[in-house]
């Protein structure tokens, strides 16, 4: 039989973990899978002592291996995809940082044919529609409340790839502007946001169904107002991100909400900026000077975290070694749960006859030891 096998390993399936599994991929589509005697293949990977999981769906990125997905040169993206892609990343969504609205047009237009080539999987914006009190690493100059023409202007420049679009609920015109959005097909993601509980909830219930990096860019918890972590941690229509980075979070932060909003509701996702994979550096992130010492981000002259230099790898390690959490939990986290956000069930995001083979090797601590896309073994 013609194909690629890949034998031996910890099998992370819907149904659970297979031991010493096997796995068959023919035209990029895993054909076959189960235990015990398998099929022969024109070539075999011996996985024993690995675990095989689903590739990671990474729904929050804003580049990588030294680029910006903020640039309009489609080449310098492509180095960015291809920089998660080693670290075991198959599905991403590109992530633009706040700018004036023309300026965004044209970075949505550029991303636009990575998406349609399928390196993308869509366009994620985070901001312009956020509140300047929690703008984080966004130029509070440039923010705005989000009218009608506005979001319009930037769903038509996508064509289809705008898949998401963070706002803070409490500015004038949010709740509409997440109606407007629901309706064209894309995700409304609450964040960056000084809001109340009382605010909050109107965005939810017109249909925000994401917390975009839930404690971070937030007003914080407290016991008489929850304010925005309370209310999207405590509702069962959010999924809320977490940067498990374990500088964002504290790791006990991580496991309680992970813990809360259990498998069906927790996603990683890792805020990268064109430092990761990279290292320590200067850089600039919507035209604010960004510094990396140590591998964290900070904005030059400040302590404000400015994104991150994680990794989806790494971020699936640390959820099992740092916080505590199973192997399966964390399959469901950085692959399971943002791809079925994404609509991506029937595609990807899980070890299934019939899905994509998009699938990462990893070694007994964690480690990549191989990564396929779409059935070829990523270099």
């Amino acid at each position: 039989m013609a194909g690629r096998l890949i034998a031996g390993g910890k099998l992370v399936t819907a149904d659970g973990v297979v031991d010493e599994g096997w796995l068959l991929v023919e035209d990029g589509y895993i054909s076959a899978l189960g235990t015990g005697e398998h099929p022969r293949a024109d070539d075999t990977v011996d996985a024993k002592g690995c675990w095989v999981v689903p590739g990671f769906v990474d729904i929050h990125c804003h580049g990588g291996g030294g680029e910006p997905f903020m640039s309009t040169d489609p080449a310098r993206a492509r180095v960015a995809v291809d920089t998660h892609a080693r670290h075991g990343t198959t599905t991403l969504l590109a992530s633009l940082v706040s700018r004036p609205i023309p300026e965004l047009v044209n970075q949505i237009s550029a991303l636009h044919e990575l998406v349609e080539d399928g390196l993308l999987a869509g366009v994620h914006l985070e901001g312009p529609f956020l509140s300047a009190a929690r703008c984080g690493a966004h130029d509070p100059a440039i923010l705005q409340a989000p009218d009608q023409d506005s979001v319009a202007t930037l769903l038509r420049a996508g064509r289809g790839a705008v898949r998401m679009v963070t706002l803070a609920p409490e500015l004038e015109g949010s709740v509409r502007a997440v109606r407007q959005l629901v309706d064209s097909g894309a995700i409304a993601a609450v964040g960056h946001t000084d809001a109340t509980e009382a605010q909050v909830m109107p965005a939810v219930d017109a249909g925000a169904t994401v917390a975009t990096h839930l404690f971070n860019g937030m007003r914080p918890l407290h016991h008489r107002e929850p304010g925005p972590i309370g209310a999207l941690l405590d509702d069962e229509r959010v999924t809320v991100e977490l940067i498990c980075d374990l500088v964002h979070l504290n790791p006990t932060i991580v496991r309680l909400a992970a813990r809360h909003a259990g498998l069906g509701r927790t996603v990683l996702v890792t805020d990268a900026i064109a430092a990761a994979g990279v290292g320590d550096g200067s850089y600039d992130i919507g035209g604010l000077e960004v510094v990396v010492r140590d591998g964290v981000p900070t904005l030059a002259g400040g302590t404000s975290l400015a994104g991150s230099t994680l990794t989806m790898d790494v971020a699936f390690r640390n959820l099992v070694q740092g916080c505590g959490l199973t192997v399966p939990e964390a399959v469901a986290a950085t692959s399971t749960r943002p791809a079925a956000l994404l609509g991506l069930s029937e595609a990807t995001g899980k070890l299934a006859k019939g899905l994509t083979a998009d699938l990462v090797l990893l070694d007994s601590a964690l480690h990549v030891s191989a990564v396929m896309r779409r059935g070829a073994w990523v270099g």
